[in-house]
C-alpha cells in the first residue's frame, strides 16, 4: 500500500509540475509578462495558388490541366516534359500565377512567370496608387507594394514562387539551382512575409540573409532557397505558442520540395529556424530531405528524432544566448511545442554554436555555426561528425563540424 501510495502521490506531483509549467507559459506567452510582443491571430493562406480556377477551365490544350490542389508534383513534372518548350512558355503566359506556384514545374519557366506576374501586379498596384475613390492610406499601401515588386524584379533575382493575397509569400533561389551538386532550403519563424522577406534590419533573421550567408559560405556549387512560403506567426503572442499555422504550413513545405526534386534537383538540407522549426517537425515525414537542420527551435512536436519519421539527419544548434532557450520545453492543452530539439535525449546531432549571439546571430558571417550550416550543406555522405555532445549516428571521424578540410 505504501509502495502505491508513494507512487500516486510522484505522479500527481508531475502532473501538477506539467500543469504549472503550461500555465506558466500561457501567461507569459498570452499576457507577455516577459516583454514579449503579443501577436495577432493570423488566418492561414492554404489552397491553390491564385488563378487557379482560370486554369482549369482551360481546355485550348485538349487535355485536362494539372490541377494544383490534387496533383502531385512527379506528375506536374511529368505533364510538363510532355510539352514543347514553346508550349511550355506559351502556358506561363497564359497563366503566370499558377505556373509560378506550381510545384513540379520547371525551375526556369517558373522565374519567367513569376516575373509576370509581379509586374501585372505592380500595374495593378500603380492604378490604385492614383485611383481618387481610394483613401489616402490605399495610395500610402499601393507606393509600398510598387516599391516591393520592383525590388523584386531586379535584374538577376530569381523568384521561384510568389503569391500576394494575405501579407504575401516568395520563395527566392540564390545560385544556380539547375546545375548545383548541392540544394539547401531555408524555412523561418515569425514575422516573415512579402514585406520582410528580406529587410536590412536584423537581416541573418530573414529568410533572404539566411540564405545569401549560407551560399556564399558553402560556395557555387550549392543553391539555396529561401523560402518564406507559409503564414507565420506575428510576435510571440498564442499563434507563436500553437501548431495551428504550423499545421496548415507543413503540407505547403513538403509540396515545395517535393517539387524540386522532381524538377531533378538533388535532395535538400532543410534549415528551419525558431517556429519553422516547427513547420518542419510536422512536414518530416513527407520531407524528401537529405539533412533537417533545426536553430534556436522551440521544440518540433516530437519527443526525439524517432518520433519525426524522418529518413534525413537531423541537427540541432542553440547559443547560450538564445532566449528560446527559455521557453518552457513542453507540449499541453495545445500549448507549446515539445522537447528541445538541442538536449541530448532528443537524440539530433549537435552543431556548435558557442559563437553565434542571440537567436537570429546563427547565419552571421565567421560564426561556428555557419561553417556547420555549410559543411552540411555541401556534402551528401551518409555520416557527417558532429560537435559530440549529442548524436543519433555515430561520427565518421573525430573532427568537429565545423572544421572543413
Amino acid at each position: 500500500m505504501r509502495l502505491r501510495s508513494w507512487k500516486a502521490r510522484g505522479s500527481w506531483k508531475a502532473r501538477s509540475k506539467r500543469t504549472l509549467i503550461a500555465a506558466a507559459l500561457t501567461t507569459t506567452i498570452v499576457t507577455g509578462t516577459t516583454g514579449w510582443a503579443v501577436g495577432n491571430e493570423q488566418q492561414p493562406l492554404t489552397g491553390p495558388p491564385p488563378g487557379t480556377q482560370a486554369w482549369r477551365a482551360d481546355h485550348t490544350w485538349g487535355v485536362p490541366l494539372p490541377d494544383p490542389a490534387a496533383t502531385a508534383p512527379a506528375r506536374v513534372a511529368a505533364f510538363f516534359d510532355s510539352l514543347s518548350e514553346a508550349q511550355q512558355h506559351r502556358l506561363a503566359a497564359r497563366h503566370p500565377s499558377v505556373v509560378g506556384n506550381l510545384d513540379g514545374a520547371p525551375t526556369a519557366l517558373r522565374f519567367k512567370a513569376n516575373s509576370l506576374s509581379l509586374k501585372a501586379e505592380r500595374a495593378r498596384e500603380q492604378k490604385r496608387e492614383s485611383d481618387p475613390g481610394l483613401t489616402l492610406q490605399d495610395h500610402e499601401r499601393a507606393r509600398s507594394l510598387i516599391t516591393r515588386y520592383e525590388e523584386l524584379l531586379s535584374p538577376g533575382r530569381q523568384i521561384l514562387a510568389f503569391d500576394p493575397r494575405g501579407r504575401g509569400q516568395v520563395a527566392e533561389v540564390y545560385g544556380d539551382l539547375a546545375s548545383a551538386r548541392h540544394v539547401s532550403v531555408v524555412v523561418p519563424g515569425s514575422d516573415m512575409d512579402l514585406s520582410t522577406f528580406d529587410r536590412s534590419k536584423d537581416q541573418y533573421g530573414t529568410p533572404a540573409g539566411m540564405a545569401r550567408s549560407l551560399h556564399a559560405t558553402a560556395g557555387d556549387d550549392t543553391a539555396v532557397v529561401a523560402w518564406a512560403g507559409y503564414t507565420t506567426p506575428v510576435g510571440l503572442g498564442p499563434d507563436a505558442a500553437t501548431g495551428r499555422l504550423a499545421e496548415a504550413g507543413a503540407p505547403r513545405l513538403a509540396q515545395f520540395v517535393q517539387g524540386l526534386t522532381a524538377s531533378g534537383a538533388p535532395r535538400p538540407a532543410v534549415f528551419c529556424h525558431s517556429y519553422g522549426s516547427v513547420v518542419c517537425g510536422l512536414a518530416a515525414p513527407q520531407l524528401p530531405a537529405s539533412d533537417l537542420v533545426v536553430l534556436g527551435s522551440p521544440g518540433m512536436r516530437a519527443d526525439s528524432v524517432t518520433d519525426l519519421h524522418t529518413s534525413a539527419r537531423v541537427w540541432a544548434a542553440k547559443d547560450d544566448s538564445d532566449w528560446i532557450g527559455d521557453v518552457p520545453n513542453v507540449e499541453l492543452f495545445g500549448l507549446g511545442h515539445g522537447e528541445d530539439p538541442a538536449d541530448p535525449g532528443f537524440g539530433a546531432r549537435r552543431v556548435p554554436a558557442e559563437r553565434a549571439e542571440g537567436h537570429t546571430g546563427y547565419f552571421a558571417p565567421g560564426t561556428d555555426s555557419l561553417q556547420a550550416f555549410a559543411a552540411i550543406a555541401e556534402t551528401t555522405a551518409p555520416s557527417i561528425p558532429d560537435d559530440g555532445t549529442a548524436g543519433s549516428a555515430p561520427a565518421a571521424d573525430a573532427r568537429p563540424i565545423g572544421e572543413r578540410p
